[in-house]
């Protein structure tokens, strides 16, 4: 037996509660909830985030940098509970007014120069460090191809699918065969390009495998929402040789704990403000 299908009133208003695993932190409205201030350390970069994959891009970035002797590129990472709805303060809507992580904070210019949305940080500190960013033409444009494919298709995937198939209230069939289905268009898409190039820009490993691995190369290797089955990932064995070779990257081992409050103790570090915060 269906239910009764839904009729959109004239004007819409927010009177029932959406549900969900997110449903206490939806509102209709931007702006803060609350005055409190964000903390700040010693280092150079301050960043404000949690572990989900947007969050991981910056972390597994700025653990790359560091790796590359960058030593201007040491962050302070303060945990932001975006189920209890740290990402409202009025500080946190200073560096991001749009709410959401991960948001950066450079305390080395003077001013001090905010960033926020993934995809931004991840070009800002390529330029500022020259690194993960071709100069050449072609090659960055190449590059930032398919970080801005990236920023496009996630929501399909997080948003779209993931909210469907794993954090709705209830599992309905149309929205996740619809969500289901594009996922797996995305990942032909990275299939096909990954057959004929070892990274996503080309011979080098860049930001546009940063932008992408935290949520498509998890999703592979079975760790974003349990769902590899689901999505017979085994039809994507270029795509998964790719998801392994980044896996094994040490940077990236280190990025993914940071901000971690779930999961194996060993990869939970909530909070980093030194390279000896994970050496543990």
């Amino acid at each position: 037996m269906t239910s009764a299908p839904y009729t959109p009133p004239r004007v819409w208003q927010n009177e029932a509660p959406s549900g969900g695993h997110f449903s206490s932190i939806n509102r209709p409205i931007a702006g803060p909830t609350h005055d409190k201030k964000l903390p700040q350390g010693e280092q150079p970069l301050q960043l404000y985030s949690l572990a989900t994959p947007n969050g991981v891009k910056v972390t597994i970035m700025l653990e790359e940098l560091i790796a590359l002797g960058h030593a201007g590129a040491e962050y302070d990472a303060w945990q932001i509970r975006i189920g209890e709805g740290d990402q409202f303060s009025s500080g946190f809507v200073e560096v991001n007014p749009n709410s959401k992580i991960p948001a950066l904070l450079d305390c080395s210019e003077q001013p001090a120069v905010r960033v926020f949305e993934s995809g931004s940080i991840l070009v800002y500190l390529a330029e500022k460090f020259g690194e993960l960013l071709p100069t050449e033409r072609a090659s960055r444009t190449e590059t930032l191809n398919w970080l801005f494919w990236q920023m496009g298709s996630a929501p399909y995937l997080g948003g779209g699918f993931g909210h469907f198939y794993v954090y709705a209230p209830e599992k309905l069939e149309y929205p996740i065969n619809r969500f289901t289905m594009e996922a797996k268009r995305q990942l032909d898409v990275l299939e096909r390009r990954l057959a004929v190039s070892p990274y996503l820009a080309g011979d080098h490993y860049s930001i546009a495998d940063i932008a992408v691995w935290p949520w498509y190369g998890q999703l592979v290797r079975g760790s974003l929402y349990d769902a590899a089955e689901f999505l017979s990932v085994e039809e994507y064995p270029n795509l998964r040789r790719w998801a392994d070779e980044i896996a094994e990257r040490p940077a990236v081992q280190r990025g993914t704990r940071v901000n971690r409050t779930w999961g194996e103790e060993a990869s939970q570090v909530p909070e980093r403000h030194s390279s000896a915060d994970l050496d543990t």
